[in-house]
């Protein structure tokens, strides 16, 4: 299983926003910024069905570093189960199904259509995550909040 970490880990953002808004200001600011609603809960109950579960996002070196911090203050990969070297970073949304292509992501949960674009083909179930702008095509199956995307995998359709 594969995961977007900004505005779908981390809370932030608005619809259709910059998805790393929320680490401007300073490190206080960055590290209180909150984790998406039932994130860490839910990902600690997905985790044990995957062999492996890594978190894979687009963001430049600073954001990165902030990434880092901000797992580490909150206790991410003891609260889930993902090991901490479980995460791929990228420059470009669709480089994330390169990491993907090499990991043998099966299921991937993301906030930005275009991510799930480049991962037909690739990745079979595929999650939009969050409030969107526009329906979802039906290529990709929407999931406002981490207990539908609970719900989404576990079902027998995955």
């Amino acid at each position: 299983m594969g995961v977007d970490i900004g505005r779908v880990i981390i809370g932030g953002g608005s619809p259709g926003g910059g998805d790393t808004q929320f680490f401007s200001g300073d490190t206080a600011r960055m590290l209180a910024t909150p984790a998406m609603p039932e994130a860490f809960a839910t990902l600690a109950r997905l985790v044990p069905q995957f062999d492996e579960v890594w978190l894979v996002s687009k963001c430049g070196e600073r954001v990165r570093r902030s990434t880092r911090l901000w797992l580490d203050h909150h206790d991410f990969a003891g609260r889930t189960g993902i090991p901490r070297d479980n995460v791929r970073f990228c420059l470009r949304r669709p480089e994330k199904a390169i990491h993907c292509a090499e990991l043998g992501i099966t299921h991937f949960v993301d906030d930005k259509l275009d991510v799930h674009e480049a991962l037909r083909g690739i990745v079979p179930h595929r999650y939009l995550f969050g409030p969107q702008r526009t329906p979802a095509p039906p290529w990709v199956q929407h999931t406002s909040t981490w207990p539908e995307v609970e719900a989404a995998i576990s079902s027998p359709s995955g």
